[in-house]
């Protein structure tokens, strides 16, 4: 299979036991990601190559095809990431083909679902980090509920913003500083904001997002964000370049 990985969540917990009853408490949960790719295909399981074989061909010729290619391993994590910070760029790219121009975008932490390893991306890999139907949309909100949903954001510990977003949040989850293109948010003003119909719905806890007025949320499959994200690779990628996106302190944590 051409696939490089999948992403596993491997969550180790803590028990202890009480008195001598069979009674346990989970203390901990703590999760991580594995890259699956070439070193373990060392020692393959032939029963398993011969019952795949009669069904590889037709996923591959699906799944296979080259998008793009990324300069090192990208994955999602909060407060910010590179990957992440791609995916919010992405959205508002992707906000060009209706004309519109966003102020800026949210994709959610949560709806990255895998990572992107250095070297080329297929269509297999953009489905596992965005495997959802997720469709782009593009709504207003005026500068006051932009705050509130900073302070969201904040209180999730961090989510995907685009380039020019500047948010200070603290351990604990308060909105310390907000700036967009180099200056704070106006409360009386009316922002353009790209992200998700998942998230405009109010989902993720950014119900900041229900309040949004003018809202354009085109249904056809070809703007799921899937495709856009592919879209993108194909159009910055061509010439063999390679995307690297960086942490470049969109979302800081201060004490």
């Amino acid at each position: 299979m051409c696939s490089k990985y999948f992403v596993l969540g491997l969550i180790s917990a803590s028990l202890f036991t009480e008195s001598c009853s069979s009674h346990y408490e989970l203390l901990s949960v703590k999760r991580n990601r594995i890259i699956i790719d070439e070193r373990y295909d060392a020692n393959p399981d032939e029963a398993a190559i011969r019952f795949l074989a009669p069904y590889q061909h037709t996923v591959d010729s699906l799944m296979c095809p080259i998008v793009g290619q990324v300069a090192y391993d990208l994955s999602a994590k909060r407060p910010e990431s590179s990957l992440s910070n791609l995916l919010a760029d992405i959205l508002v790219w992707g906000s060009s083909k209706f004309q519109e121009h966003p102020d800026f975008s949210v994709y959610n932490v949560g709806g990255i679902r895998a990572a992107f390893a250095k070297g080329t991306v297929t269509y297999g890999d953009v489905l596992d980090v965005s495997p959802f139907e997720n469709k782009i949309c593009l709504l207003s909100l005026s500068g006051e509920k932009v705050l509130e949903l900073f302070r969201q954001i904040a209180s999730r510990g961090g989510e995907g913003v685009s380039h020019g977003v500047q948010l200070k949040i603290t351990k604990s989850g308060k909105l310390v500083e907000a700036i967009l293109n180099g200056k704070p948010i106006d409360p009386q003003a009316t922002y353009r904001v790209a992200t998700l119909d998942y998230l405009a719905q109010g989902n993720d806890q950014l119900v900041a997002f229900k309040s949004g007025v003018n809202v354009l949320s085109p249904k056809s499959k070809d703007n799921n964000a899937r495709f856009i994200i592919m879209d993108y690779f194909r159009e910055k990628c061509s010439g063999g370049r390679a995307l690297a996106p960086i942490v470049e302190g969109r979302i800081k944590v201060v004490e």
